[in-house]
């Protein structure tokens, strides 16, 4: 039975700016009616002789409505709409100390019984709750059979492993939670951005060397339904708009080049004006054409400065996806910082927190930013690192050797199984200096290593990471603007054809100081539980050492004939 609302439970009101609150004719709140009504029948009745019944149960439905138009060379190139609704069913057996969880990777049941038909994970798009409920019903019957598989085939493996005393439970005990957002408004003006993107891609014609562009405006809309056998209703609402302009062509020895300007809002509104998206593809043409100009450099290891969008894809890569708690249970994950909490692991003057309850910074949307994770606990600011000092990790209702309560970062993709993962990763630092003095220490410690010149890393396209323990701790970063500063005069001169490798701990301790001003990175994160938005805020960063080695060598030859838009008389419409 669901218990009922008492003093257990806590209940949230709207953090957004709603038109109305919810009626009680809402369609939404039938649909979660239905999926509560079909959670209490199982936890009730769900059962397999005299083996145990489940101990919690929770069902998740996300409603994703997605739009875009995309154009190249001047023309619309895609115009879609597409409407999903996903399930994830979480079916657990035994109790909280010991249960049927396994990684995702896991699958005891080799010999594959009960696999000869796969139920969908899918939801009817008609709100209708008898059809809920039966999507809902045939997977839970698949979860519960495969969960008691594993939870029995567990206690058979446990005869022959050592009990370990300090191993977590494990599932966290948490409080239930309520909370109704209403509607969200989810505006996409069709016609004005089949327009902009037309016009946008259109500027690319006017470069020959440009083979290809592509300027996209997307917006999502997802809708969440969860609730558990704790009690918990919790009904989120979602909206992510982004405009992409991407423009690709070679240096003249072959190595592919590319340059794109990306933005992300929860409101159309706050989308850029075309004029600004026509000056942004101006740019890209105009750095495509230096950095063809430029020089490829050799491998190098030495001082450089990352800027502010470099510095954060090295704190999330480095430090962040090492701090998410599930991988500190993981025999094959390498547990970078496990047994460190309490101690220096970064430079005293940095401080690392990851905050999913910040919406916004500097007139900017931070992608990270939800109510409610997707095992429907409270978002919850979480500081990782104080002045370089581990003092915690990101942590689902997995728990983590000292950290038995989750800090609300379960987080999945559509009906992916939540893991603890990043949001808004945030890095303060005490010891800042400004653009010129941070310059000025980058060309005297490139001096102290007899180094002819340091480098400024401006722009980086992305990176990734190996965390597991069947291999190298690494990660890596593809910066897009990289400059040599010659030790002389500082003359900075762009260059091309590196990517930064690095080992984590390494890296992350020759840091000798940081720029003012922080940079926001807005993008997505893909790990084991999917894509999900995230955020990185940090300053421009000076490290004595980093390393870049020389990329994949191109030697395709460009297209043969001129493009055929750049020429072709524009049809007016």
């Amino acid at each position: 039975m669901l218990p009922s609302l008492g003093p257990a439970v806590a209940l949230f009101i709207s953090l957004a700016a709603p038109s109305a609150a919810p009626a009680a004719s809402d369609p939404r709140l039938r649909l979660l009616d239905a999926m509560a009504g079909e959670l209490e029948r199982n936890q009730a009745r769900l059962k397999l002789g005299e083996n145990p019944a489940p101990y919690f149960l929770s069902y998740t439905v996300k409603d994703l409505e997605q739009r875009w138009v995309a154009g190249r060379y001047g023309a619309l190139f895609d115009d879609e709409a597409l409407r999903d609704r996903r399930v994830y069913v979480d079916v657990r057996v035994g109790n909280h100390d010991f249960d049927s969880s396994l990684s995702e990777d896991m699958d005891f049941n080799f010999s594959l019984k009960g696999t000869s038909y796969t139920a969908r994970k899918e939801a009817p798009l008609d709100d209708d709750a008898a059809a809920l409920r039966a999507a809902l019903w045939i997977i839970t019957d698949e979860r519960y059979k495969a969960s008691l598989f594993n939870y029995l085939k567990k206690k058979g493996e446990s005869v022959y492993v050592v009990e370990d005393p300090k191993r977590p439970p494990a599932f966290s005990r948490e409080r239930p939670n309520v909370f109704i957002q209403p509607p969200t408004e989810f505006p996409f003006d069709r016609t004005r951005w089949t327009r902009t993107v037309r016009a946008v891609s259109a500027v690319f014609n006017s470069d020959p060397r440009i083979f290809d562009a592509d300027v996209r405006v997307t917006a999502d809309k997802q809708v969440r339904y969860f609730v558990s056998s704790e009690g918990s209703r919790i009904l989120t609402e979602e909206t992510l708009y982004g405009v992409h302009v991407f423009a690709v062509t070679r240096a003249d020895d072959g190595q592919l080049l590319d340059d794109s300007r990306d933005y992300y809002a929860f409101r159309e509104a706050d989308l850029p004006s075309d004029a600004a998206l026509v000056q942004d593809a101006n740019s890209v043409i105009a750095e495509l054409a230096q950095l063809q100009a430029a020089p490829a450099i050799d491998p190098y290891t030495g001082p450089a400065i990352l800027e502010s969008n470099a510095a954060g894809v090295l704190f999330h890569e480095a430090v962040g996806h090492r701090l998410e708690g599930d991988r500190q249970d993981n025999d094959g994950e390498g547990k970078t910082f496990r047994g460190q909490v309490g101690k220096l692991v970064l430079p005293d003057f940095l401080t690392v927190v990851d905050d999913p309850t910040r919406a916004g910074m500097g007139g900017r949307s931070l992608n990270g930013f939800y109510r409610f994770d997707d095992e429907g606990i409270p978002a919850q600011a979480v500081t990782l690192v104080d002045k370089g000092v581990l003092r915690s990790f990101l942590v689902s209702r997995h728990p983590v050797e000292g950290f038995l309560q989750s800090n609300g970062h379960g987080r999945a993709q559509l009906n992916r199984r939540p893991v603890a993962r990043m949001s808004n990763l945030i890095v303060t630092s005490t010891r800042q200096v400004s653009d010129a003095e941070l310059k000025r220490m980058l060309i005297a410690e490139a001096k102290r290593q007899g180094k002819q010149y340091g480098l400024i890393i401006r722009d980086i396209t992305g990176g990734n990471t190996n965390t597991s323990s069947f291999g190298y701790q690494a990660f890596k970063g593809i910066p897009r603007r990289v400059f040599r500063v010659d030790v002389r005069d500082g003359t900075e001169t762009l260059v091309r054809g590196v990517e930064i490798v690095g080992t984590p701990l390494s890296a992350m301790n020759k840091i000798l100081a940081t720029g003012q001003t922080p940079g926001i990175f807005n993008g997505f994160c893909g790990a084991e539980s999917g894509n999900v938005p995230v955020s990185t805020v940090a300053p421009p960063t000076l490290l004595q050492e980093i390393e870049l080695q020389r990329v994949v060598e191109g030697k395709d030859r460009p297209p043969l004939l001129d493009n055929p838009a750049a020429v072709a008389p524009r049809v007016s419409r």
